[in-house]
């Protein structure tokens, strides 16, 4: 409340009493004048009624509500007996005398005793009145037995008007001093009022019937008065201790509360309640949190911040320090205002002392809990979050992504995962500590890219995912991914020097089968062949999945397969576009599974790659290739074989030696075998393979560029590797209709002619195709247009039928004799393969 509804609240009271003060002091003039009207010489009697009025007042229950006592006195007893046979004016004095003794002894303050003396007139003024007004009037006590009928009807209807009276002048008075609402005080202890009321009345009514046999009977009255005021101290004590127990119990329960605002909140409007407070601070200044004061009164918490900042009030305080009841430190101190002077009783003190132990309890429990929490809250952030970054980690990306496919549909899912391009070398040139700073960047530049529900975490390393989600379909996959590594390539400023951070990533769209753990699998699948391949972005295809669990179940069989000779090699040709004879046939290997039946090398090569079965595997199809030259030169065919080399084996010096020792095994010149490397990371700047590769190119064996321009840096690869011959990346030919797929063609093909290499076109499946290549200058190429790779017994047999009735041809001419035809330039270095003479 505060200090200008005070002074309202006050100015509303002063008048109200000030009002009922001057009815008061009119009912007094009445019965003075009444006194002196009708005045008669002393009489005992009427000395003996005024002292037992006096009596009656003086020996009331006080009840205290907030910081008003309220007196439930047996006045009423009194006052109706006197009325019978005392004047008008003798029962008002009487009862003002009483009501003014009462209040000296109690040393209330002025405004409450002018109050109280004046209240107490206007309600005996109301019984005198209803008295004689319905024919009551009092008599000498010797003449009661006439008219004893009608002070006994009258009396009931008296009584009546006093208790009305009497409660519509004080409760509007006490509910406007204490707060409290006018209903409220004429429900309070209305039973404990009735029945003493009525007892009164009761008491009135046979002392009026005593008074006809003698008056002074009626002095025994007085025990009768005493033990009815003991009965209802006791009645009124034992309820206010009973509900007290009661309250306190409920609002003990209240505390038990895990929330801290709870606690406090609850602590300082029951306290109000539970103690008749104007107002309640409960002050906490426990270690573990700031200090913090809490004022409420029965209804509403009025202030909850800083001690300092707090209001000031004026008025009564009791405090009580917050301790337990083992006498420990205490964490705070809990008051009760008062807007006036106000003592407990020993009862309510102890209470106090309980309510604050209870207390006590409650704050601690409760900012346990709170620490509790807060730990817990932040190991569940810690576990859901990386350190680094800020981002969400793997786990909470698992979480997410599971809840969202568990979820109704909301568009299309997809997970991207992106590694960062030579993140190594930031470390080891600038140091671990702008490595990471350059990690948080890049979190902080994905996270603001990401859209509304995408989520971005950070893997550990240089790994990052991000799950895109409600994509309205999954090609859209591929552009957010490009987009988002756009946003990380940007240069960034560090320790005053400015970077650029490449990444390659892999992107897997949900498909409604697929969990968290596959999504990642399959975008790691994609990102790996990303990173071969040298693109930024790979969404993943089943096509080319060879980490699937099948795939793990023949990695367990490649021993027993490499001793069991499962492995052979089947053979494709290639062929002079323009004369459509047979220059070389390429060996392809496959795995003739006992119980999965023939797999194509997008089954196993993987496997194998990951295995340490390669060189077993290497030197079995290189076997076999090389038996398979020897077969057919010796049908007369001197075509050479193209066998393909793993990365891996480039990365092994001795691999030079093997190959040579295999040559000479089978007696054939260097000449006879081709070796084709795919263009990836492993032709980059590492020295080993330049060796390697050098040393192979010295023994007099062909080197040729597989895929050539789908890789890693193919110019720069050209330029370093001395190979002899280019291979044309099948997705370029199977798109020659579009303007940019020819032109990678045409460029290659010059590439070759320019740099004297042979260039093979693969995948060619149509005399359109033939054709075309053949115009723009490819001389060979291979592909189901000519022959599917074949068995060597098939190879051989197809070699002999050859086309057109001309052995070692699969198609006919291009052109006929005589016309005039645009021949390529013959490779450098000797390379005869368009020539069978060679």
């Amino acid at each position: 409340m505060t200090t200008t509804d005070d002074n309202a609240t006050n100015r509303r009271l002063r008048l109200l009493v000030g009002l009922v003060v001057v009815c008061g002091l009119v009912a007094l003039t009445a019965a003075l004048a009444d006194l002196v009207q009708n005045w008669r010489p002393f009489e005992p009697f009427r000395v003996a009624l005024t002292c037992l009025i006096i009596l009656a007042k003086s020996s009331g229950v006080r009840v205290r509500i907030r910081s008003s006592n309220v007196n439930l006195s047996t006045e009423t007893a009194a006052v109706l007996m006197a009325s019978t046979v005392a004047s008008f004016g003798w029962v008002v004095i009487g009862l003002a005398l009483g009501v003014l003794i009462a209040n000296l002894r109690a040393r209330l303050p002025l405004m409450k005793l002018g109050f109280n003396v004046a209240k107490g007139s206007l309600t005996a003024t109301a019984a005198c009145a209803t008295m004689i007004a319905f024919g009551a009037p009092p008599v000498d006590p010797g003449q009661l037995t006439g008219d004893l009928p009608g002070h006994l009807i009258v009396m009931p209807l008296a009584a009546v008007v006093h208790a009305i009276v009497d409660e519509s002048l004080a409760f509007p008075v006490i509910a406007l001093a204490t707060g409290t609402s006018i209903r409220q005080r004429f429900v309070e202890h209305w039973d404990i009022r009735v029945i003493s009321g009525a007892a009164g009345l009761a008491m009135a009514l046979g002392a009026t019937a005593i008074m006809t046999v003698d008056r002074w009977l009626v002095l025994g009255l007085s025990p009768l008065l005493y033990t009815l005021h003991l009965s209802s101290a006791s009645r009124v004590r034992n309820r206010e201790e009973r509900a007290a127990w009661q309250r306190l119990a409920r609002t003990t329960d209240e505390l038990n509360a895990v929330e801290l605002d709870g606690v406090l909140h609850s602590a300082a409007r029951r306290a109000a309640e539970l103690f008749s407070a104007d107002e309640v601070d409960v002050e906490v200044h426990e270690t573990r949190m700031p200090a913090r004061l809490v004022r409420g009164t029965d209804e509403e918490v009025i202030y909850d911040g800083r001690p300092e900042s707090a209001p000031p009030i004026r008025g009564s305080v009791i405090a009580v320090p917050l301790e337990s009841h083992d006498g420990d430190t205490a964490i705070g101190e809990l008051r009760l205002r008062f807007h006036g002077k106000v003592t407990l009783t020993e009862r309510e003190q102890y209470t106090f002392r309980t309510f604050a132990a209870a207390l006590c309890t409650a704050i601690r429990n409760a900012s346990a809990h709170a620490e509790t929490r807060r730990l817990a809250e932040s190991h569940a952030l810690a576990a859901a979050q990386d350190p680094l970054t800020g981002l969400a980690n793997r786990r909470r990306l698992e979480q997410y992504t599971t809840e969202l496919l568990a979820g109704p549909a909301r568009g299309v899912t997809a997970l991207m995962l992106l590694d960062l391009n030579r993140f190594k070398e930031v470390n080891d040139t600038l140091g671990h500590s702008a490595g990471d700073k350059v990690l948080i960047e890049i979190g902080r530049r994905l996270e603001a890219a990401a859209m509304p529900g995408d989520l971005v975490t950070r893997f550990g390393g240089d790994e990052f995912a991000i799950l895109l989600t409600d994509l309205p379909a999954p090609p859209v996959a591929v552009p957010r991914a490009q987009a988002l590594l756009a946003t990380i390539a940007a240069p960034m400023d560090l320790d005053g020097m400015r970077i650029s951070v490449e990444a390659s990533a892999g992107v897997s769209v949900a498909d409604g089968t697929a969990d968290i753990a596959e999504l990642l699998r399959r975008a790691d699948i994609a990102m790996y062949q990303a990173k071969k391949s040298g693109q930024q972005v790979t969404r993943y295809a089943a096509t080319r999945d060879t980490a699937d669990v099948g795939s793990l179940v023949l990695g367990g069989d490649l021993a027993r397969a490499l001793a069991e000779d499962e492995f052979i090699v089947e053979f494709q040709p290639i062929v002079d576009l323009g004369t459509g004879e047979v220059i070389a046939a390429e060996a392809l290997a496959r795995w003739s599974h006992p119980d999965h039946g023939e797999l194509p090398p997008a089954k196993f090569l993987d496997a194998i790659e990951r295995s340490t079965q390669l060189a077993a595997f290497a030197e079995s199809v290189l076997n076999q290739a090389l038996s398979a030259a020897v077969t057919w030169r010796a049908a007369g065919y001197i075509i050479p074989v193209a066998v393909n080399v793993s990365p891996r084996s480039l990365l092994d010096p001795r691999f030079p030696d093997s190959i040579e020792a295999g040559l000479r095994r089978h007696g054939l010149p260097p000449e006879a075998l081709v070796l084709e490397v795919t263009e990836s990371l492993m032709l980059s700047q590492l020295e080993v393979v330049d060796e390697v590769l050098g040393a192979l190119r010295a023994a007099g064996i062909v080197l040729a560029l597989d895929d050539f321009g789908t890789g890693y840096s193919s110019l720069s690869t050209l330029a370093r590797v001395p190979v002899q011959e280019l291979k044309i990346d099948r997705d370029f030919v199977s798109g020659m209709d579009s303007q940019a797929e020819a032109a990678v063609v045409r460029s290659t093909v010059e590439l070759g002619r320019s740099l004297q290499v042979m260039v093979v076109a693969e995948g060619v499946e149509s005399e359109d195709q033939r054709r075309r290549l053949w115009e723009l200058g490819c001389p060979a190429g291979q592909g189901y247009l000519f022959a599917r790779a074949m068995p060597l017994n098939a190879l051989l047999a197809a070699l002999a039928r050859g086309f057109g009735g001309r052995p070692g041809r699969l198609a006919g001419p291009l052109h006929e004799a005589g016309e005039v035809v645009r021949i390529p330039k013959r490779p450098r270095n000797g390379n005869q393969r368009l020539d069978r003479s060679s």
